[in-house]
């Protein structure tokens, strides 16, 4: 099967992002969603794709820094975690 088109797989991880399983996680993905995902690199959208698959309620404490984000996520964590702090 052919690779995902660039532009599909950015609506997909769109979607994933505003449609999450705890309202906080909605907002907060939506916000970094319509900010970022377009000017993602393709790593990064692969990055992202994998970390939207984890918990919401571990996601939502690693971004609001009650726990810290597992070490492949770190990074994009901490650019949410960014993205997201002016909303507070």
């Amino acid at each position: 099967m052919a690779e995902e088109q660039r532009d599909h797989k950015v609506k997909r991880l769109y979607m994933r992002s505003i449609r999450r399983g705890i309202k906080e996680m909605d907002l907060i993905l939506t916000s970094f969603a319509d900010r970022h995902l377009a000017q993602m690199a393709d790593p990064g959208l692969d990055l992202y794709d994998a970390m939207l698959n984890e918990n919401d309620h571990d996601l939502y404490q690693w971004v609001t820094g009650q726990q810290p984000a597992p070490a492949q996520f770190a990074g994009l964590i901490a650019e949410i975690s960014a993205d997201f702090a002016p909303l507070k």
